[in-house]
């Protein structure tokens, strides 16, 4: 199970929302080194976005970026209805995704990075791996409310041995 080719799949991208679509698509941009490979557009009146949204959706703005792997995020600000704010905590109980994870070689730079431009560190910088202290990681929460968790290593290499 989870071997078999004919089922496997590549991770393709994560839709986020966000209040305001330009600061957001800026600050992963300059602060991840994202960068933006579609838009910002203005979505209204489209029945693809309301069959898949929901019969509230009436506006939205939106814009792709792409990580340096080629994994994308794809960003909402809505507009129709209103944008609402997550609660502050990390709703870890509740379905869906409660954070995103990015790979970098350091992590204390990084969550410096994301606390000196508006974000915030939510943990302190952890030991992955009792043996090798180079393995790391640290939650820490964007500008807008998205938790984002720093590896030090690749998911594969953090999880697949322990």
């Amino acid at each position: 199970m989870g071997n078999n080719p004919a089922f496997a799949v590549a991770f393709n991208h994560v839709g986020i929302g966000v209040a305001d679509l330009e600061a957001a698509i800026a600050w992963y941009c300059g602060v991840l080194g994202m960068r933006l490979i579609s838009g910002p557009v203005e979505v209204s009146n489209d029945r693809q976005a309301e069959d898949v949204l929901g019969s509230r959706f009436g506006k939205m703005r939106q814009a792709h970026l792409s990580s340096i792997n080629g994994i994308g995020i794809e960003f909402f600000q809505s507009i129709d209805p209103p944008f609402e704010r997550r609660d502050d905590a990390v709703e870890f109980w509740k379905s869906g995704v409660f954070h995103i994870c990015v790979t970098h070689p350091n992590v204390e730079d990084l969550a410096g990075r994301i606390v000196a431009s508006g974000g915030s560190r939510l943990s302190a910088i952890w030991n992955e791996r009792n043996g090798d202290p180079s393995y790391r990681m640290c939650y820490c929460r964007d500008p807008f409310g998205t938790v984002i968790e720093i590896y030090s290593h690749s998911y594969e290499l953090l999880q697949g041995h322990r």
